[in-house]
């Protein structure tokens, strides 16, 4: 049973499939047709929802998510806040009434995920007031497409809805609420894991060892965390998902533990709980974090899933194996801890035994004197695949480069680190020569494949100019100079 609070009310729902969707229990189960289904995918931010959830302080917390990929199962002891849920008798919401006058609703098919995302950022203001930056505008709104381009007026909304008196949906005015979330929740976390034969498995472990033991119990059952990718398989490919072990409630996976060498970080941690931690530690780690995907997709996705999905086009892997990241293993046989360069064995196969799975991924804390670039080729600069994804870390002694660690995504069947060309420049003054014969020596490491995103020249050649941008880079910070910068700068993306 799927045991929630829908726009302030209880709803308990029974005997739904475990490959139910948030957008088919609202819009096949419960008829609420206000949530629009776009792509299907994720990508276009129709199906945006609210989740709230109780924080520290016992208040309820809103984050956004795509409706039409995450788990119906998983907003158990949540609350959903849908377009319906806003507007209190004839009186709109703030987000409305200002959308409405700013003619921010075009056709009208995106709006409810736009007024949806935008409600989420004015609790957010509400709860922390802060500028409306065009950074935490293009955050907040970066996973919602506009079919009709009215994307000005949606910002001009998005700046003026704090002008409007809060007139509270009915939920809202309701104080009890937040404690008969927390309640919910609480409980929700409580239950015990018992698949359901006549409906499918998605069963839901609290610890380790009851994840180990439905493992063992389960061992065709696919885990599901963020399920930002998983959940394809369903709407796309329209593959029946009928036995699932959802990872998003096992308290050791949700872990950040921090060390003297580094952070071990739960395999289901999302993209949005380790923001901070990168925004400090590795800003171009973080960067790429806004550049891989919608703020819906990184407040469900996790770092763990990314990994253990062993796309040879995802995009983290390639920076851990840059960092000399470790995974941590566990299973039947207890824990092992191995380097991430020994986890990709071939195209979406990986180490893991049978039982196995990511538990944590520890990155190391940054050496002194250690350099990171990331660098994404995509087709669209924001929220797209990567055709190409290049990351670079070395540092310089004494004006020669040590501990050279190049790493790249989509140039094989598995993300993996360029060899033969790190030893090329270890231990050297970096220079034009040689640079050129790095690039020489790239070319031949690879035999990328042909596909939509990009062709096998196509991907060598761009390959081989990032290895050339390293070299620029390494020449303006050697140099000093400005109009390099501005270069960089405008290198394209």
């Amino acid at each position: 049973m799927i045991d929630f609070y829908l726009n302030g009310q209880r709803q308990q729902c029974r005997d739904v499939p475990p490959d139910t969707s948030v957008l088919e229990l609202l819009r096949v189960h419960l008829g609420r047709t206000g949530t629009k289904e776009g792509c299907a995918s994720g990508d276009c931010g129709a199906c945006t929802v609210a989740i709230g959830t109780p924080d520290h302080s016992g208040e309820l917390a809103y984050h956004t998510a795509n409706a039409c990929i995450m788990p119906a199962h998983q907003i158990d002891g949540c609350h959903l806040v849908t377009v319906e849920g806003l507007a209190r008798g004839d009186a709109l919401h703030p987000v409305q009434a200002s959308m409405v006058d700013c003619h921010g609703s075009q056709c009208g098919f995106c709006t409810p995920g736009i007024v949806m995302s935008l409600f989420t950022l004015h609790e957010s203001q509400r709860r922390a007031p802060a500028p409306l930056t065009p950074q935490r505008l293009e955050a907040a709104l970066g996973g919602n497409l506009c079919r009709c381009t009215g994307y000005r007026p949606i910002r001009d909304a998005a700046l003026c809805m704090s002008d409007y008196p809060d007139t509270h949906p009915t939920w809202a005015d309701d104080p009890q609420l937040p404690a008969d979330v927390a309640a919910l929740a609480h409980d929700a976390t409580r239950k015990n894991s018992a698949p359901n034969e006549a409906t499918g498995f998605f069963a839901r472990p609290r610890d380790l060892a009851e994840l180990r033991d439905l493992r063992r119990r389960l061992p065709k059952a696919r885990l599901v965390a963020g399920a930002t990718d998983l959940w394809l398989e369903s709407t796309q490919q329209l593959k029946s998902l009928d036995a699932l072990i959802d990872v998003t409630r096992v308290a050791e996976l949700q872990r950040i533990d921090e060390t003297g060498d580094g952070w071990w970080i739960g395999a289901g941690v999302t993209y949005r709980r380790i923001e901070p931690l990168l925004e400090d530690a590795y800003p171009a780690f973080s960067h790429l974090m806004h550049r891989f995907a919608s703020q819906q997709i990184r407040n469900r996705a996790t770092l763990g899933g990314n990994v253990a999905n062993a796309s040879p086009i995802g995009d983290t892997p390639p920076v851990l194996l840059a960092l000399d990241a470790t995974l941590r293993l566990d299973g039947p046989d207890g824990e092992r801890d191995l380097p991430i360069g020994e986890f990709f064995l071939d195209y979406k196969k990986t180490a893991l035994k049978d039982g196995e799975f990511l538990s944590a991924i520890f990155v190391p804390r940054p050496a002194k004197g250690r350099q990171l670039k990331v660098w994404k080729i995509s087709k669209r600069r924001e929220d797209d695949i990567s055709a190409v994804l290049a990351a670079f870390a070395w540092r310089l002694e004494d004006g020669v480069m040590r501990d050279v660690h190049l790493a790249f995504g989509g140039m094989a069947g598995i993300p993996r680190r360029a060899g033969a060309t790190e030893a090329v420049l270890e231990g050297q003054a970096p220079s034009q020569a040689l640079f050129a014969t790095a690039r020489a020596t790239l070319r031949g490491e690879f035999d990328p494949l042909d596909d939509v995103r990009g062709s096998r020249e196509y991907r060598l050649v761009t390959a081989v100019n990032l290895l050339e941008r390293l070299r620029l880079t390494l020449d303006t910070d050697n140099n000093n100079n400005p109009a390099m910068e501005v270069c960089l700068d405008a290198y394209a993306h």
